[in-house]
This record gives structure tokens, sequence and C-alpha cells, in this order.
């Protein structure tokens, strides 16, 4: 099994994300990240999956979305050609020590302080999936009151474009 990111150029139209999300829950696939937002062109709307499955599954994922209407292109962004990345948001509880160890973890990582309580630290991080992932295993030593992740987002490198 494995993952893959898919990007659709889909026409900016009412109930189009209902729909690409739709065609994967009546066919039973999970979704591992859905993102979506209007384009430089207002005409259109990007939608970023990534999905988890075997060959011929992926295989029918592909074609199932390239059959909807609103949807104008589909590309896979592999490693290789593409740059894909995902934000966190993170509030943790900390006193005035755990503060200090948190906020050197956060310097590590690159991550962001945005918000500082009497008692709280919120940091943002932006990255790659795995990158999130070992700065939340970190954060794992404290108690972390609230986490959300955005989902996996990207674009093709180079003047390759999806347009």
């Amino acid at each position: 099994m494995r993952q893959i990111v898919l990007s659709l150029m889909v026409d900016n139209n009412p109930g189009v994300l209902a729909r690409v999300a739709s065609l994967f829950s009546r066919r039973g696939y999970n979704i591992d990240s859905i993102t979506a937002g209007v384009t430089n062109n207002q005409k259109y709307t990007r939608i970023t999956v990534a999905v988890s499955g075997e060959e011929q599954v992926l295989e029918q994922i592909r074609n199932q979305i390239n059959k909807l209407v609103d949807v104008r292109k589909i590309i896979e962004l592999d490693d290789k050609q593409s740059v894909c990345r995902e934000l966190v948001l993170v509030k943790v509880l900390a006193d005035k020590k755990e503060k200090q160890d948190i906020i050197a973890i956060a310097d590590v990582f690159r991550a962001k302080i945005v918000d500082v309580g009497p008692s709280s630290i919120m940091m943002e991080l932006t990255g790659a999936a795995n990158k999130l992932d070992a700065f939340l295993a970190l954060m794992d030593d404290y108690e972390v009151l609230e986490m959300v992740r955005t989902g996996i987002t990207g674009l093709g490198r180079g003047l390759d474009t999806i347009n």
C-alpha cells in the first residue's frame, strides 16, 4: 500500500468539493487529507487529495476523478517533481520552565511561537508531513491542549503547471 497526492484543477462552482469527496465515500475509499482553495484564476479551484491504497485502487481513483464534469486536470505530485507542505497549530500546557524547553524544541524545528499565555504556548509549524510528525512526537512529552493540521497541499517544481 502506498500514498499518493493528487492535485486537481476544478471549476470554481458550488458543490465541486462535495462531489469529489462523495466519490471517495461512495466507493469506500478513505481520504488521508484534502485541501481546497481558489487559484490565481478565480474560475478555478485547486483541490489536493492525499489517498492511500493498492496500485489498482489508486488507478481506479484517478479514473473516477477524471470522469467528474468539473475536473479540468489531474496530476500526481511525486516527491521528486513537487513540493508538498502542511501546517500544524499546537497549543501546549506549560509552566515557565516547560515554556523554555518547548521553545528550544520549536527553535530546532523552526516553529513559530504565535501565542503565549500564562500557562500555555501555541506554535505554528509548516513543512513536510514527516517533519510535523517528528515535532508532534516530541510534544507528546507535554500536555497538548489542542492541535490542528491543515492537510497536504503542493505544487509541481519548475515551470510545469497544472493550468
